[in-house]
C-alpha cells in the first residue's frame, strides 16, 4: 500500500508538471519504476497504459481551456502512434542505452535555443499563427513517437521544444496540443507493448496508482498553462529541458548546481522583463483613453 501511494503522489507530480510544461511525465515516472527494479520494458509499458488515462483527461481539459490547436493534433499525432508502435516494439528486444546519450545533446541543444530565446526575446510575434507544414510535423511526430516508447518518455521533451523553437504558436496552444495528441501515442505505445510482452512484468495496480495521480492533476495543469504569459512559461520549459537532459552528460555535480542557479536567474529575468512590458501596455493603454485636452 505504502509503494501504491507513493507511485500516486508521483503520478499527480509527473501530470501536474508535464500538464503545465508540457513534458515531464514519462520522463519522471519511467525514472522511478526503474529506481524500483522494474525492467526497461515493462517500466515504459506501464507508464505508457497510464498515460492513456492521463493524456484523456489532460486533452479534455485543455480544450476546454482553448490550448488545442487540432491540426496540429492530427498531423503530428498520427505519425507519433506509428512511430510510438514501433518503438514499443524494438524495446522488447533490444537495448537503448547508446542512443540516450544522442538523444540527451540533441534537446540540450534545443532546450538552451528556447530558454535563451524566450528569456531575452519574449514570444518572436512576427511568426506566430502561421501554420506549421506536415512535412515537420509528421517527421518529427514519427522520430518523437518512437523515441517516447523505447525510453519510457520523450514525446513532450522532443516535440514541445520543436514547436516552440518555431515561434509559429503560443506556448500555451504548444502544450496543450502536444498533451492531447500525446493520447495517440500513448495508445499505440501501449498496444504495442501488450502484442510483445503480453502482460509480463506489468503489475495493474501501479499502472491503476499512476493514473489516479495523473487524473487528479491534469484539469488544474490545463487551468494553470492558460493564466502563466508566454515569456516566462517559455523559459520555464526551457530551463526543464537543459536541467533533465544535461544530467544524463554531466557528471559533475557542482556544474548541475551552477546549471539550475542559471536557470533561476533566466527565469527571474523573464518575469521582471514580463512584469515591465505589462506596466509598460498599461501605461499605453491609459493614455489612449485619456480624453483629448485633459
Amino acid at each position: 500500500m505504502r509503494t501504491l501511494i507513493l507511485l500516486a503522489l508521483a503520478g499527480l507530480g509527473a501530470q501536474l508538471v508535464d500538464g503545465s510544461l508540457g513534458m515531464a511525465y514519462g520522463v519522471t515516472s519511467t525514472t522511478l519504476l526503474l529506481a524500483l527494479g522494474t525492467n526497461p520494458a515493462a517500466a515504459s509499458a506501464t507508464v505508457h497504459l497510464a498515460e492513456i488515462g492521463t493524456t484523456l483527461m489532460s486533452g479534455a481539459a485543455h480544450w476546454r481551456f482553448g490550448n488545442v490547436d487540432w491540426s496540429v493534433v492530427a498531423r503530428i499525432g498520427v505519425p507519433g502512434a506509428v512511430g510510438a508502435f514501433l518503438g514499443a516494439a524494438v524495446l522488447s528486444r533490444l537495448s537503448t542505452e547508446v542512443a540516450k546519450p544522442a538523444m540527451s545533446a540533441i534537446l540540450l541543444g534545443l532546450g538552451v535555443y528556447v530558454l535563451v530565446r524566450f528569456t531575452f526575446r519574449g514570444l518572436p510575434e512576427g511568426r506566430l499563427g502561421r501554420p506549421l507544414r506536415r512535412r515537420f510535423l509528421a517527421p518529427l511526430g514519427l522520430v518523437a513517437g518512437f523515441l517516447d516508447a523505447t525510453g519510457g518518455g520523450g514525446w513532450g521533451p522532443v516535440c514541445t521544444p520543436a514547436l516552440l523553437a518555431s515561434g509559429r504558436m503560443e506556448p500555451r496552444k504548444v502544450i496543450g496540443s502536444i498533451d492531447t495528441s500525446e493520447f495517440l501515442v500513448a495508445v499505440a505505445a501501449g498496444l504495442g507493448f501488450l502484442f510483445s510482452l503480453g502482460s509480463q512484468g506489468i503489475d495493474v495496480m501501479w499502472v491503476a496508482a499512476f493514473l489516479l495521480g495523473g487524473l487528479v492533476a491534469a484539469p488544474l495543469a490545463a487551468w494553470l498553462v492558460r493564466l502563466l504569459p508566454p515569456r516566462v512559461l517559455g523559459s520555464a520549459v526551457g530551463g526543464v529541458i537543459v536541467v533533465t537532459n544535461a544530467r544524463t552528460l554531466l557528471t559533475s555535480d557542482v556544474l548541475y548546481v551552477a546549471l539550475y542557479a542559471l536557470w533561476a536567474a533566466a527565469l527571474a529575468y523573464s518575469v521582471r522583463a514580463h512584469l515591465k512590458e505589462r506596466n509598460a501596455t498599461g501605461v499605453e493603454s491609459a493614455e489612449e483613453r485619456q480624453p483629448v485636452g485633459t
